[in-house]
């Protein structure tokens, strides 16, 4: 048995925010990944946290399977506690894996269904970028992705945000701001790239009312300086991105000029979610 999965992690969230009296947000799948591997060449769990775990043991009861027979090794290219999916990219990599490897493919709905029951999970691991219900799992829109790279940002290197101790907080705060009209953000969003950026934006302006991060608004002078079309943001988290057109290097460049003194993790693409798989003839598939 070999195999390996990846799922994709995200830079923040495009919009989130309250749609019809429910917390909902929007994906922001992005180029770095937690890879799962399945192999009879070792033993054990490694690199699996608490709640990757916890989400083997939910795949292993749903498919009525009392052990895994074979190893699992987890790694991230995703930091933790910065808003960047990490944990929901680990749980829905490791119940695809484990699902893959006992001969069963859950669809991503599936997946999602086992995941919310371990804590808010970002969804990055659908195709395309997706609005949900992050608490309950009930995915009610599927967009295209926007056209853009992202130059990541750290605003607080020292600080981790717990997105489960988190959410209840994000929820009172948020839910205590009825003026916002996230609901035409969420129909503004879908007209198109420059609409999308201009509704990540807003949500991300908004979201300073429930967590506020440190530099940002020199890192939206600076995006308006290099002429970014919008930023997205970590709403529960530490990370900014600036969106960037697609071969914008010198625009990174310059943004990173003018923020001497804010933490770049380099830049990646937006990309379509979903489960990336690869056995070991070479053979790949997407099962987003």
């Amino acid at each position: 048995m070999e195999l390996s999965v990846r799922v994709p992690g995200s830079c923040g969230e495009l919009i989130q925010g309250w749609y019809h009296g429910a917390p909902f947000l929007v994906t922001c799948p992005i180029e770095r990944y937690t890879t799962v591997r399945v192999s009879d060449a070792f033993h054990g769990w490694q690199g699996l946290g608490e709640k990757s775990q916890r989400a083997l043991s939910a795949t292993l009861s749903l498919l009525g399977v009392s052990s895994f027979p074979w190893g699992m090794k987890l790694s991230s290219d995703l930091p933790r506690g910065k808003g960047m999916a990490s944990s929901s990219a680990d749980i829905a990599a490791v119940i695809a894996a484990a699902s893959l490897a006992l001969g069963r493919s859950l669809p991503p709905e599936e997946i999602l269904r086992l995941a919310v029951q371990i804590e808010p999970t970002d969804a990055t691991f659908f195709p395309g970028v997706v609005a949900l219900d992050h608490t309950t799992g009930r995915v009610f829109q599927t967009f295209d992705p926007p056209p853009f790279s992202v130059a990541l940002f750290d605003t607080d290197p020292q600080r981790c945000v717990d997105t489960v101790s988190f959410h209840e907080v994000w929820e009172t705060r948020a839910g205590a701001l009825p003026a916002h009209d996230w609901a035409g953000l969420l129909r503004t969003f879908g007209k198109g790239a420059q609409a999308a950026a201009a509704a990540a934006t807003l949500s991300a302006c908004w979201n300073e009312e429930i967590l506020p991060k440190q530099h940002f608004e020199a890192i939206k002078a600076a995006a308006d300086r290099v002429g970014a079309p919008g930023l997205v943001a970590a709403h529960s988290g530490t990370v900014i991105g600036v969106l960037l057109s697609r071969q914008a290097a010198k625009a990174a460049e310059r943004l990173q000029e003018c923020l001497p003194h804010v933490a770049y993790l380099g830049s990646s693409r937006i990309i379509s979610g979903g489960i990336f798989v690869e056995w070991p003839d070479g053979a790949k598939a997407n099962f987003g």
